[in-house]
């Protein structure tokens, strides 16, 4: 019996339109029409582009020797913060209600030239300020493992879109984790790209010096041809991918400090099977992590604040609380503290590039905790805060070092390990994240 086309991943899939055994049109009716009939549908979506996807579908390349790409014709969702020409734009706020950009963001220009095909845009947590992916002002996506659960943010509908089936891949944005974290707790492979790999033109931006472009997707195979369709670059070449002789360095500082029960048994046991496949994994502390985590207070929300303090302060009524809190904090940094934290950072990314020189690559557990629940999230408000920093604390590392980052799942549900390396190496990352992916599986 053959795989249904909403459990095959992006690549089987453009290899059989390839193959002429899936028509591009066919394809993009199926998704849609499963994305409108789910119950999770309109929790997942905040918008569908039908005439969009038809019309792209259509003009797909099935035949071999005349594809754009490996992906030509396969649909995608996208995260409501990138610009599509006459769709609503809204970043999971009411602030942008009704607007309406007049061209597409960048990647998705480079992606639609390859022929990808555009679902529709995919709800989010409110101006990507928040890892849970709680949205009580438009919609809160659910998770694949947990229905009483958030899905992980900012990029929830984006990892629910794929984990339900009701896309084969999505395109997300991380600033903090926001493409890992609900990469991880929906049981996906999500990319973190270094910062200014991919174009954020036309990208509802968060924090500028930190916010990139990634996909989520099924497999580590996916992600290289997404980040080839984003970039419009060749694909990462992964075969022949291996662990043996990798060297892997585990990062103690803290990224194992009070782990929860469930991601910490996932990483133990992660470990032996990346030993198992050849990887040579050593222990490492790095002190400068934990200082960069005092600069971040600083640098998030006084970024976030200078691009968006004089939107909300404009309405504040129309935000949730806790997302109009964590923007306030930055309208209380210095222009003194933020120059002073910036320099420190630069400082301490040098350090820490030297530290991990002789690794290919540091390994973490995604999360330290497992996706919180969501009725809980609204009520207990020290409950919100502590999970709220520990689910984004180990990705906010690569963020603050400047690497790229692939998360993979663990075969431990909603929990993933992280393969994290230096700026601008993410064909080397890919390669080593498909070998771990087979360890791992």
């Amino acid at each position: 019996m053959s795989t249904p086309w909403n459990q095959m991943s992006a690549a089987a899939l453009g290899r059989a339109i390839e193959a002429g055994q899936i028509h591009p049109v066919d394809l993009a009716e199926y998704f849609l029409d499963a994305a409108a009939q789910h119950p999770m549908g309109a929790r997942i979506y905040a918008r569908f582009t039908p005439a969009r996807a038809r019309g792209e579908a259509m003009a797909a390349r099935a035949k071999s020797g005349l594809r754009r790409h490996p992906l030509d014709g396969v649909p995608l969702s996208w995260k409501d913060l990138f610009d599509s020409a006459g769709v609503a734009t809204e970043a999971g706020s009411a602030l942008l209600k009704g607007r309406v950009p007049q061209a597409d963001a960048q990647v998705l220009q480079t992606a639609t030239l390859q022929g990808a095909v555009s679902l529709g845009k995919t709800h989010m947590s409110e101006l990507a300020f928040s890892g849970l992916g709680l949205n009580p002002v438009t919609a809160t996506p659910p998770c694949l493992n947990d229905d009483q659960a958030v899905a992980g943010g900012s990029s929830s509908g984006a990892a629910a879109s794929v984990a339900f089936g009701l896309a084969p891949a999505a395109i997300g944005s991380d600033t903090g984790g926001s493409v890992r974290i609900p990469a991880a707790w929906n049981d996906l492979v999500g990319l973190k790209t270094t910062h200014g790999q991919l174009s954020t033109q036309g990208v509802v931006p968060l924090c500028d010096s930190f916010d990139t472009v990634g996909p989520l997707a099924r497999s580590v195979e996916d992600c290289a041809l997404l980040l080839s369709l984003l970039g419009g670059t060749p694909p990462a070449d992964l075969i022949g991918a291996s662990l043996s002789g990798a060297r892997l360095a585990v990062l103690h500082t803290t990224a194992l400090d009070d782990l929860r029960p469930a991601p910490a048994r996932a990483f133990e046991t992660a470990l032996p099977r990346l030993s198992a496949a050849g990887a040579q994994i050593t222990q490492i502390s790095a002190p400068e992590v934990a200082e960069a985590f005092a600069l971040a207070a600083i640098l998030f929300p006084a970024e976030a604040y200078a691009n968006w303090g004089a939107t909300i302060e404009s309405a504040p009524h129309k935000m949730f609380a806790r997302i109009l809190d964590r923007f306030r904090a930055g309208a209380q940094v210095t222009a003194t503290d933020y120059i002073a934290a910036r320099r420190r950072l630069t400082e301490l990314r040098a350090l820490f590039t030297e530290r991990t020189r002789g690794f290919d690559a540091i390994v973490l557990p995604t999360s330290a905790i497992l996706p919180p629940n969501a009725q809980r999230l609204m009520t207990d408000d020290a409950y919100y805060v502590s999970e709220n920093l520990l689910a984004l604390r180990n990705t906010r590392i690569g963020n603050l070092m400047d690497q790229c980052v692939l998360t993979l799942p663990t075969g431990h549900p909603s929990c993933g390990l992280s393969l994290m390396s230096a700026p601008h190496t993410e064909a080397r990352l890919l390669r080593l994240g498909q070998a771990a992916e087979k360890a791992l599986a």
